[in-house]
């Protein structure tokens, strides 16, 4: 693991592009090949047909939140909808009527409850009406229009809400620099980890929505997304401007079954890697092994079943990332449009999980665990000069809890959190075998800072012993994993604007190979992420 801080793509979920381990991510890319014709799903012809199944079901919206968290239950407490509100609470709570005595004439108390009424509205509806044009089916939610930088100046956002057109844009910029002297500076070309060399990065969205419930669809939505990234140091992936997402989701049986379909990033379907919201785990174990991101969405149908509010289980028929990495997929496919790239073929996942949100005397608890089996061929590091094969996959688990609650009747979230991951890969096939995570994290642990997130994260890179042992006797220098200890502090600064800044000691930061003088790294990290 690397440098981290950030919401959302190496990446955000996404975190930010340093947050991807720069060895890791120097592991996962390999040479390109050629192009296959991509296709797009039919989603008007789809849509129809849904609606028609479930023209009974009463559509309803999402609730907004500032932590992650997939649909609610419309059996949710009212608490846990207080609880949510978004991170720059911009939302004051609702005006009370005030107390008449009964001497009062009628009209003038039937005035006072309209005036009070009418105050509550205006408290409300300027934000509560947009709430169910936040894109669905994620584990977490993108901030509502309260904790963005334009709100609604200027109607434009009402006037795109009264169509059913909901929209989320945001900007994310990190820079990652080694401290220690001797840190082995290089030609951008020939870098090896992330702040060996001064290093800038930046990843840009737009997202928009289309709610289909007012056609009597269930919780239905069309999402649209565009990405755009660039980085001075482009083994994460080159620059490229082209598809985030592109799908389909609605709910069945009063929300007991989610559907989403089309061009997915599975990244911010599954495994949850990112904690409180801002910062998050490493996932190129996941990632080697198929699973796409923001900047390598690719087809799939993901279905969830929710037992009850708190235990789901959600699975996925994804088209694989090229088994070469998300380097050599942006380059085969830089738009995101095409329907595959050379070698890859299959990935199912499943993941099985419990989530209880915040509430007084309650602490958060999220508990997940995953599978992944993935049908592409893969080089094998047992025998490079083999034939590619099949069969890869991967395991994780994770768990995060809340410890302490510091308001627990005003904003339940707000305390402290520890947590941990698991996740783990066949040495002969991906160079990244195992990955383990400790976390502890504060959110709002300053009454003047409800909204900012403290994080102290330690983690393990377990690399393929059999690439390990093919540098080994090559005569190279080679380490078996690479150990970092990251703390950070990401603030809120205003409705929609972030800053982070932080340091990552990281022991080997290269992958598997190194030289004497890149055995070591402190890198400073600092932040921004600003939604519109």
């Amino acid at each position: 693991m690397e440098p981290k801080n950030a919401v959302l793509d190496c990446r955000l979920a996404t975190a930010l592009p340093w947050r991807c381990s720069a060895a890791a991510v120097h592991s996962l890319n390999s040479k390109p090949g050629g192009k296959q014709r991509g296709l797009v799903i039919a989603f008007s012809l789809t849509a129809f047909l849904l609606n028609n199944s479930v023209l009974a079901q009463t559509a309803s919206g999402v609730d907004p939140t500032n932590h992650p968290v997939d649909q609610p239950s419309k059996r949710q407490k009212a608490s846990d909808r207080v609880e949510e509100l978004p991170i720059g609470r911009a939302m004051s709570s609702p005006a009370t009527a005030p107390a008449l005595s009964p001497g009062v004439p009628f009209e003038k108390r039937a005035n006072a409850d309209r005036a009070a009424q009418t105050r509550t509205q205006k408290a409300i509806a300027p934000f509560a009406r947009y709430d169910n044009l936040r894109e669905k089916g994620l584990w977490f939610n993108t901030p509502g229009p309260a904790d963005t930088i334009d709100q609604d100046k200027g109607g434009v956002r009402s006037a795109l809400a009264d169509v059913g057109i909901g929209y989320i844009g945001w900007t994310q910029n990190s820079f990652a620099n080694n401290l220690l002297p001797n840190a082995a500076r290089n030609t951008i070309a020939n870098q090896l980890y992330m702040g060996q060399n001064p290093t800038f990065a930046s990843a840009n969205f737009m997202i928009v929505t289309y709610d289909l419930s007012r056609f009597s669809i269930s919780d239905g939505q069309i999402v649209l997304g565009v990405e755009q990234q660039h980085s001075t140091w482009d083994r994460p992936g080159p620059d490229r401007v082209g598809l985030n997402t592109l799908a389909y989701y609605q709910t069945f049986f009063d929300r007991t079954i989610e559907l989403k379909f089309g061009y997915l990033r599975n990244q911010n379907e599954f495994a949850g890697t990112l904690f409180g919201g801002i910062t998050g785990s490493n996932m190129a174990a996941l990632l080697q092994a198929g699973m796409s991101t923001n900047a390598t969405p690719t087809p799939a149908v993901n279905l969830k079943y929710n037992f009850d509010p708190r235990l789901y289980n959600k699975v996925s028929v994804q088209r694989s990332i090229s088994p070469d990495g998300p380097y050599v997929q942006i380059t085969e496919n830089p738009t995101g449009l095409n329907w595959s790239t050379p070698y890859a073929g299959i990935l199912l996942v499943d993941e099985a999980g419990y989530k209880s949100k915040a509430a007084p005397g309650l602490p958060d608890t999220w508990l997940r665990a995953g599978v992944g089996f993935n049908s592409s061929r893969y080089t094998s590091l047992m025998d490079p000069s083999r034939r590619r094969e099949g069969g890869n996959s991967f395991h994780y688990i994770a768990a995060d809890r809340q410890f302490w609650q510091n308001d627990a009747d005003g904003t339940p979230s707000r305390g402290i959190y520890g947590g941990f991951s698991i996740m783990g890969a066949p040495a002969d096939l991906n160079r990244i075998s195992g990955y383990y995570e400790l976390r502890l994290y504060a959110r709002g642990a300053f009454d003047g800072r409800p909204s900012d997130l403290i994080a102290l994260v330690a983690s393990n890179t377990s690399w393929s012993k059999f690439a390990v042992d093919a540098a080994l006797a090559k005569g190279q220098l080679a380490h078996r994993d690479t150990t970092a200890i990251t703390g950070t502090y990401t603030a809120h600064l205003a409705p929609g604007i972030y800053a982070g800044v932080g340091l990552s000691y990281i022991h080997n930061p290269t992958s598997i190979t190194h030289t004497h003088q890149t055995e070591h790294a402190l890198n400073l990290l600092v932040s921004t992420l600003i939604f519109f």
